[in-house]
């Protein structure tokens, strides 16, 4: 059953994907637009946005333990899936920067005062080469490098979730799961069995 489910997966074509992960966006900017937000809209619009890419930085995490796990194959769509984080997250940071803030002085404030806003700022630097070298190209010409490259999808990821931690004051639970879900996530991608036999090499 799960062979023929992976059968009609691979028969959905990516660019159906994007069409379909951008909607939200739209969505998200209407009813800013259209004042459906709430009291707060600017925060509202911030918060969706972010959550949104958060959510899919998670889903991108998933795809190796399914497919080791659960045998469900979803390496086809995980590029779709991390532009579309990096696209939101890019969203979310220019929310914040055009309608939240707007002043460039404010701005260089709030990274240096505001540790989330730093720790936040750091996890779009590190999608950046992620997304430039997220092409055939780059996979051909870095070979063996494009995939320790791209290790900074962990740190991206963790860094990320603590910025939504830091971001909620106090204990909130919401933040706290997704931040709980990308550690548990990132220990199941770890070759357990190829770091034991490191570390008993470095022993020996």
């Amino acid at each position: 059953m799960l062979q023929g489910f992976n059968s009609a997966l691979r028969c959905i074509p990516v660019w159906l994907v994007y069409l379909i992960g951008t909607v939200p966006a739209f969505l998200y900017f209407w009813l800013g637009i259209s004042n459906q937000l709430g009291p707060n809209p600017i925060s509202d619009l911030e918060h969706l946005l972010g959550t949104l890419a958060l959510q899919l930085l998670i889903a991108g995490l998933c795809i190796t333990p399914l497919r080791q796990f659960a045998n469900l194959n979803l390496i086809k769509f995980r590029r779709a899936i991390g532009l579309l984080a990096f696209f939101y997250v890019f969203l979310h940071l220019l929310v914040w920067l055009v309608l939240d803030v707007g002043q460039t002085s404010q701005i260089i404030k709030d990274l240096i005062k505001r540790p989330y806003i730093t720790i936040g700022m750091l996890s779009f630097l590190g999608m950046v080469p992620l997304v430039i070298t997220s092409n055939n190209i780059s996979v051909r010409r870095l070979g063996s490098k494009w995939r320790v490259l791209h290790r900074i999808t962990y740190f991206v990821c963790l860094l990320g979730g603590l910025h939504f931690v830091m971001l909620r004051k106090g204990f909130q639970l919401e933040p706290l799961i997704y931040l709980s879900l990308v550690v548990v996530l990132i220990i199941l991608r770890v070759n357990w069995k190829r770091l034991r036999q490191g570390l008993s090499g470095n022993t020996a």
